[in-house]
């Protein structure tokens, strides 16, 4: 992992902004300074960017070619591309670049920026250049794949019969950012195509471009003069990495920061009454599950897969320990997502899993194995899922470690049941899809090792339906096969899917337009003001 280490010194009104919190009670009229843990950033080239704090500022430094929606995810707007059209074999398809759109730096963006864009993050093959490669390209053919028509004039070719739905939303992802080509290659050095400048500095068109990264200290963002829906009214956005709930909570009380990202439940309880702050809710695309390793029996009987799914306490865990923190969801693909089933097909029912357990053999109860990591609010899930399965006869041991090595457990099949999350990496249900409902390989070394996989589910006949969903053309017909295959995987996959999580967010009551959204690539800062 790259690290970067902070200057000795930086600019005198940086210094102002990122002084103590002892410092000043209120922040700048025309700056928003936001209290959140950054410490997983490890780049800023949009084609290498992979984690959650890095993909969310290039979101705000960079537009792309097309857009998730921030305020509606199921629907995918215009970005740098004003308009798109797809060939009748749906493999080809032909961007138009807006006219008169420019860069930060104030020169004209092109079709050529844009297919640069793309062809660069196939040929440095950083962790997120899978989610075009699968598009078929290559280091060898993307220039023939991706390639420019005329100055406003983009067209790209795919190799699998994919859905235009489910290209538009690839595009639409970390990697559809398009950089200013002239401006990155001036930083090449030894054929890097600018990565390593490009780390720690901008060449977009989005609302802000990027004045210091300063690792485990602060972001810094200029407003961009020349966003194509108008310049920010906040000049400026400065993130100061606290990585501390506590501290953030007393920053956001004294309006040393004007928005705090982390806080704990009962620090957002504690904030109720406060005059001066408001909390937002914004469900987000993260799930929390319980996999089931059907290698072991007996979690080769769907109806002990069942059986478990009704001894786990949904709402007693919300209401509790988790109340704003997550909300009951029970399939593969989030709620307010495009294709999503919303069916709560499971409540907490003893008598019904017990009744499920005779039937499979297991009148007298068994007993199981429960991974789960050693931090909140995982243990605390952990404990409530072993007291309510004991009430249905199922005696259930905790395993606790920290999450690196229970997801090295994981990802070896060496478990019973672990209680992990999953986000997806796009806004399309093809995205988790691809791993809770595809299993064609079950030997120790496939080529590909999803989810199903972890957990020795093999499913054939599935797997085709999913194949099938991503090549389905009519989208009604695709939401449907999606829909379909949720319903599927609740009923006899090995998943106990149990909750969507939710963010809260703390704000001082003069900010207004603060885009949270439901995954990290699509929070926005443009529109907020103070």
């Amino acid at each position: 992992m790259l690290h970067f280490r902070p200057r000795l010194a930086i600019a005198v009104m940086t210094t102002m902004l990122l002084a103590s919190t002892s410092a000043f009670a209120a922040t700048p009229a025309n700056t928003l300074v936001m209290a959140k843990n950054i410490d997983d950033m490890i780049s800023l080239d949009p084609a290498e960017a992979y984690e959650l704090s890095g993909i969310e500022v290039d979101a705000n430094i960079y537009d792309r070619i097309v857009r998730i929606d921030a305020k509606d995810p199921t629907k995918i707007d215009p970005g740098v591309a004003e308009s798109w059209t797809v060939s009748e074999d749906g493999k080809t398809f032909t961007f138009k670049i807006r006219a008169g759109m420019k860069f930060a730096s104030g020169d004209p963006i092109t079709a050529d920026d844009a297919a640069f864009s793309l062809q660069r993050v196939i040929k440095l093959d950083k962790t997120p250049a899978f989610l075009i490669s699968q598009l078929g390209w290559t280091k060898d053919n993307v220039d023939q794949m991706v390639k420019v028509v005329d100055p406003s004039t983009l067209q790209i070719t795919i190799a699998p019969p994919f859905s235009p739905s489910l290209v538009l939303s690839l595009l639409s992802s970390i990697v559809g950012s398009v950089v200013e080509k002239q401006t990155v290659m001036q930083h090449d050095q030894g054929g890097d195509l600018g990565n390593a400048w490009l780390k720690a500095h901008s060449a977009g068109s989005g609302s802000f471009s990027l004045r210091s990264w300063q690792a485990n200290e602060s972001v810094v963002l200029d407003a961009n003069p020349n966003y194509r829906e108008g310049e920010p009214k906040l000049k400026r956005v400065v993130i100061r990495h606290v990585p501390e709930p506590a501290s953030q909570r007393l920053m956001i009380e004294k309006g040393d920061a004007d928005i705090a990202r982390d806080l704990s439940p009962d620090q957002i309880a504690g904030l109720a009454g406060n005059k001066d702050v408001a909390v937002s809710v914004s469900p987000q695309a993260t799930l929390h599950y319980v996999g089931l390793n059907v290698a072991h029996k007996p979690l080769d009987d769907v109806r002990v897969r069942q059986a478990l799914h009704y001894l786990v306490d949904y709402d007693g865990m919300v209401n509790s320990f988790l109340k704003g923190q997550d909300q009951v969801h029970q399939t593969f693909w989030p709620s307010g997502f495009w294709a999503a089933l919303d069916e709560k097909e499971y409540k907490f029912d003893p008598a019904k899993a017990k009744e499920l357990l005779t039937a499979a053999g297991y009148p007298n109860g068994l007993e199981l194995t429960l991974d789960a990591a050693n931090s909140s609010p995982y243990i605390n899930i952990a404990q409530s899922i072993q007291a309510s399965m004991a009430q249905g006869g199922v005696k259930v041991t905790i395993i606790p470690a920290e999450q690196k090595t229970l997801l090295t457990k994981y990802r070896a099949r060496q478990h019973q049941m672990l209680l992990v999350y999953w986000g997806p990496d796009y806004m399309d249900p093809h995205t988790n899809a691809d791993s809770f409902a595809r299993n064609t390989d079950n030997s120790d070394n496939p080529a590909t090792k999803p989810l199903a996989w972890r957990n020795s589910w093999l499913i054939p006949d599935i797997s085709k339906m999913t194949e099938a969903a991503v090549e389905e053309r009519d989208l009604a017909k695709r939401e449907q096969d999606y829909k379909d295959l949720q319903k599927k995987v609740m009923d006899e996959g090995p998943f106990v899917i149990m909750f969507q999580e939710i963010k809260q967010t703390a704000e001082r009551g003069n900010v207004k337009g603060f885009l949270l959204g439901p995954a990290s690539d699509v929070v926005l800062y443009g529109e907020t003001t103070k």
